[in-house]
């Protein structure tokens, strides 16, 4: 089980296993979004060793790393969450995104969303105005009704596989090295 933070880091963890042809359902791995990062020890005490006793892997931000981290303490699994099957996004996973496209192919996909003239419309706004592009974007993709689930699935369709954000490249490596255990 793949414990993330939210919609959007399953939509793009989902849709990277298809671009690499994998199917996580036909490997029995499922991905949950608990609705927040601050749900880690509800949901690893739910699955975890004191509950289903599931092999737990996931993902979350740098701001949310301490929490995961004494909520896999808690459960009795230690410390080490590269070890254990948990990544850490620097920022988040829109900023991994971002930085692994580069800002010109992020715009290109809003533009083909239709919504490069609200994007403009943002990057006006005096609070925005003087930021950088990269950190617009992530704004933006985080602003409007489903956004930011609708753009994770989009941003990885358009990244090379060769430049896979580290989080989600070892996400995916750590769960087929878990298929043959």
């Amino acid at each position: 089980m793949v414990l993330v933070e939210g919609v959007s880091d399953k939509s793009a963890i989902e849709a990277l296993a298809e671009r690499r042809g994998r199917d996580l359902a036909a490997e029995d791995v499922s991905v949950v979004a608990m609705g927040g990062a601050t749900n880690i020890g509800t949901y690893v005490t739910r699955y975890g060793p004191l509950g289903r006793d599931l092999r737990l892997a996931g993902l979350c931000d740098a701001g949310e790393e301490a929490d995961f981290r004494r909520a896999l303490e808690r459960a009795g699994l230690g410390s080490g969450l590269e070890a254990l099957g948990f990544f850490v996004c620097v920022a988040d996973l829109e900023d991994e995104l971002i930085r692994a496209l580069g800002t010109d192919a992020v715009e290109r996909v809003v533009d083909a969303e239709g919504e490069l003239r609200s994007f403009r419309t943002l990057q006006r706004q005096p609070a925005w105005r003087a930021g950088s592009t990269h950190d617009q974007l992530r704004r933006f993709m985080g602003s409007g009704g489903g956004r930011k689930i609708r753009y994770s699935a989009l941003l990885v369709a358009a990244l090379d596989l060769d430049r896979v954000p580290r989080p989600l490249d070892l996400l995916l490596a750590h769960l087929s090295g878990s298929r043959s255990r």
